[in-house]
C-alpha cells in the first residue's frame, strides 16, 4: 500500500466525540499551532530572585520620565512596583497613632502581644513599629522596630510573632516599649480567593449580582494605570490611591484625596482606569459626589487631565453617568476611540462628547455575562472576554465566540472561583489566553487560548494569577504562586524556580481509521516528520504513540473518566521514539480506528510536528 500523509485541521476540537473529530486533533497540553502544525510551547525563566508577598492579581506596565520601565504589582496583601527584578512595597498607610507602652511578652514565648485602642486591624493585615524600646531582654528595640503581620484578638489588641523567645526580664518589662512608640497601619489585606460564606443568611433569594456569586467573600483585587509617570491603584470596593514617581520607589502610595487641590475624589470604588483621550481618570462602581452614597452603577470621571478634580461645574469637564443595565459594574477596558464597560449583564461603550455632557453612553449588548473583573483582554482592536458559560467577543458588535472546547471548559470550571479568571495576550503568535481554576481547584490551574489569526482553539495546564503583554517588555509576564513573576517564550523549560525543569507537553489525535472502520487498519511503517528546530539539548528526542482501539468508544488503557474503556484494547499501544534526523520506523499495529500521539518530556526540547505519513493496508474484518 502507498503511504498515506496525515494532515490534520489545526486546533483541539473537544465538542463531539473522538471520533467525530477524525481528521482533526482531541486532546493536548502546553501546544499551540503555527501555521496550522502543533508545537510545543516556548519556556518561562523568573525575571529576579527576589519574591513578593501575597498572591499576585494584577500587573501593569509603564516607562517614566527618567526611562525607568516599571511594574505595578498588586497582591491580595501588598502592593508592589517591580524595577529591574526589585519589589518596591508602597502599600499605602491608612492609620499612624502613637502608643504608649503597648507591648507585653509572654516567658518562652516569641508571640507578643500589643494594645491599641481600636485599631481597626483583620488577622493578616501589616503594621510597622518604629520608635519602640526594648522590654529589657532579648526582645530588643531592634526586634521590635520591624513590620509585622498581625493576628487580631479582639477591637483592643492584637498579636504579633518576632524573631526571639522572651525571658524573664521582657516579662518583668511588659507592658513596655515606651511612650512614642508609632505604629503605621497599612491598608486592609484580603483574601487570596473567593471564600463562600456559610451559614443562614449568608446569601437571600434573589441577592447580588446575576454572574456573580453573593455567597462569597470577595477576594482582593486591583485595578491600575498611570497617569503620565505616576501610577494610580484601587482595590476593588476601597480607596483611590497615587503613587508619584518623583518622589522614588521608597517611598508609599496616599490617598488620591490627600494631594493639593483634590475635590470631590470618590471614597470608594470598584475599578479605576485613565482614558487614552485627554486623560480622563474614571471611577466605575463608586460614590455619588453629592451625596456620598455608594452607587455600583455610577461611572465618574475628573476633569480633563487632572486626577485631583471631580468636582463638576460648567469650567471644567468632570462628570458622571449612570448605566441602567445590570446591578454592578464589573470590569472596563480601552478600545480604540471608546472605553467598553462590562456590567453584570450588559456591554456599554462609553464616548467622548466632548462638553456639556462629556462622556455619553451607548449599550452595545443584553443578557451577556462576564466571569470576572480580569477576564477582558484588546487584540488586533476586538475585545474578547470569557462569560460564565461562553466566550464573546466584540469589534463593533457583541457576538457569541465560536469555540471547540466550550462544553469541555465549562463543565469542568469553578464558578465559585470565576473572579480568579485573567486574560491576557501573547501577540507574537495571535493568541488570547484565559486562566481559570478548575472544577475541583481554588487555585488557577488551566489555561485555555484563542488564536484569532487562524481561528482555533487549544488548552492545557499552567497556573498563573496575572498575566500582561505589554509591548514595553520584550515577553509576555506571568504571575506565578511561587510569589514572583516570569518571562514567557524564553527558552523551552520552566525556570521559574532558578533551576530548570522540564515541560512536559502532548498532543493527541482524533480517531482515523480505512473505509470508516469495516477494515482493521495494519500499519507497521512510519515517517515522523519532525523537526526539534530551538532545542537546547544536545540530542533532543521526542515520543510518538500510534494507539489502536477495537471500535470507537474502546479505550487507550485509559479510564472511562476521559471518554475510554480499559477493555477491547485490540492490541499494544505502539511507542515510536523519535530523535532529531529520524527518518523512519518500522511497528506493528493492528486495529479498526488509531490515534497517533507525540510527547516530549525531556529537558531542552523544543519540537514541531508536520505532517506524519504512515504505511496503512486494510487487515480484515475481525479482531
Amino acid at each position: 500500500m502507498p503511504l498515506k500523509k496525515l494532515v490534520l485541521k489545526p486546533g483541539l476540537n473537544k465538542e463531539t466525540t473522538r471520533y467525530t473529530t477524525e481528521g482533526g486533533w482531541y486532546d493536548g497540553d502546553k501546544v499551540r499551532f503555527r501555521q496550522g502544525t502543533p508545537e510545543k510551547i516556548g519556556g518561562w525563566v523568573r525575571i529576579s530572585a527576589s519574591t513578593f508577598l501575597g498572591v499576585c492579581r494584577s500587573l501593569w506596565n509603564w516607562i517614566t520620565l527618567a526611562s525607568l520601565n516599571l511594574m505595578g504589582v498588586g497582591t491580595n496583601l501588598k502592593f508592589y512596583i517591580e524595577s529591574g527584578g526589585n519589589y518596591n512595597d508602597i502599600t499605602p498607610l491608612r492609620l499612624t497613632a502613637t502608643l504608649t507602652n503597648p507591648f507585653t511578652a509572654t516567658l518562652g514565648s516569641s508571640v507578643i502581644t500589643v494594645a491599641h485602642t481600636a485599631h481597626g486591624s483583620a488577622t493578616g493585615d501589616f503594621v510597622t513599629f518604629s520608635g519602640a524600646a526594648g522590654l529589657g531582654g532579648n526582645i530588643t528595640a531592634a526586634v521590635l522596630n520591624q513590620e509585622y503581620q498581625v493576628t487580631v484578638l479582639g477591637v483592643n489588641s492584637y498579636t504579633i510573632t518576632v524573631a526571639a523567645t522572651a525571658i524573664a526580664a521582657d516579662v518583668t518589662g511588659s507592658p513596655g516599649g515606651g511612650a512614642a512608640v508609632s505604629a503605621a497601619y497599612q491598608i486592609d489585606s484580603g483574601p487570596a480567593f473567593s471564600v463562600p460564606l456559610t451559614g443562614w443568611g449568608a446569601g437571600s433569594w434573589g441577592s447580588g449580582s446575576w454572574g456573580l456569586t453573593s455567597a462569597t467573600d470577595s477576594m482582593r483585587l486591583w485595578s491600575q494605570n498611570n497617569f503620565g509617570e505616576d501610577l494610580i491603584f484601587n482595590p476593588r470596593g476601597g480607596g483611590i490611591y497615587y503613587w508619584d514617581a518623583s518622589s522614588g520607589l521608597t517611598s508609599r502610595g496616599v490617598a488620591l484625596s490627600s494631594l493639593a487641590g483634590a475635590s470631590s475624589v470618590p471614597t470608594i470604588a470598584n475599578f479605576i482606569f485613565v482614558s487614552d483621550i485627554s486623560r480622563f481618570v474614571f471611577a466605575f462602581g463608586t460614590t455619588d459626589y453629592l451625596s456620598a452614597a455608594f452607587d455600583p452603577m455610577l461611572v465618574r470621571w475628573s476633569d480633563q487631565e487632572s486626577a485631583v478634580n471631580w468636582t463638576p461645574a460648567v469650567t471644567n469637564q468632570a462628570g458622571s453617568v449612570r448605566l441602567s443595565h445590570g446591578s454592578e459594574i464589573i470590569s472596563c477596558l480601552q478600545s480604540r476611540q471608546e472605553v467598553i464597560v462590562w456590567t453584570d449583564s450588559a456591554l456599554y461603550a462609553l464616548q467622548y462628547l466632548g462638553a456639556p455632557d462629556v462622556w455619553g453612553s451607548q449599550l452595545m449588548g443584553d443578557n451577556l455575562s462576564i466571569a470576572g473583573p480580569n477576564a477582558t483582554a484588546l487584540a488586533s482592536g476586538v475585545v474578547f472576554w470569557m462569560g460564565i458559560d461562553k466566550f464573546y467577543k466584540y469589534d463593533g458588535r457583541v457576538e457569541t465566540l465560536r469555540c471547540d472546547l466550550r462544553q469541555y471548559i465549562f463543565d469542568d470550571f469553578n464558578s465559585l472561583q470565576r473572579a480568579q479568571v485573567v486574560a491576557g495576550t501573547n501577540e507574537g503568535f495571535n493568541e488570547v489566553w484565559w486562566f481559570y481554576c478548575s472544577e475541583n481547584s481554588t487555585t488557577n490551574d488551566r489555561y485555555v487560548v484563542y488564536n484569532y489569526g487562524e481561528d482555533i482553539w487549544y488548552y492545557g495546564t499552567i497556573a498563573r494569577t496575572a498575566w500582561i503583554d505589554s509591548g514595553l517588555r520584550s515577553h509576555p509576564v506571568g504571575a506565578t504562586y511561587l510569589n514572583n513573576l516570569v518571562n514567557h517564550e524564553v527558552g523551552v523549560d520552566d525556570n521559574s524556580t532558578g533551576t530548570l525543569v522540564a515541560i512536559e507537553s502532548y498532543i493527541t489525535s482524533a480517531e482515523f481509521d480505512i473505509d470508516d472502520g469495516h477494515n482493521f487498519s495494519f500499519i507497521y511503517r512510519m515517517l515522523p516528520d519532525v523537526t526539534f528546530r530551538g532545542s537546547t539539548a544536545a540530542s533532543p528526542n521526542a515520543t510518538m504513540y500510534l494507539l489502536p482501539m477495537a471500535n470507537s468508544g474502546s479505550g487507550y488503557n485509559s479510564p472511562a473518566s476521559v471518554g475510554g474503556s480499559n477493555s477491547a484494547v485490540v492490541t499494544r499501544i505502539a511507542t515510536v521514539p523519535i530523535e532529531e534526523f529520524t527518518g523512519q520506523v518500522y511497528t506493528r499495529v493492528r486495529g479498526r480506528q488509531m490515534s497517533i500521539k507525540m510527547e516530549s518530556t525531556g529537558l531542552g526540547v523544543q519540537w514541531q510536528l508536520g505532517s506524519p505519513r504512515i504505511d496503512i493496508r486494510p487487515d480484515g474484518r475481525r479482531g
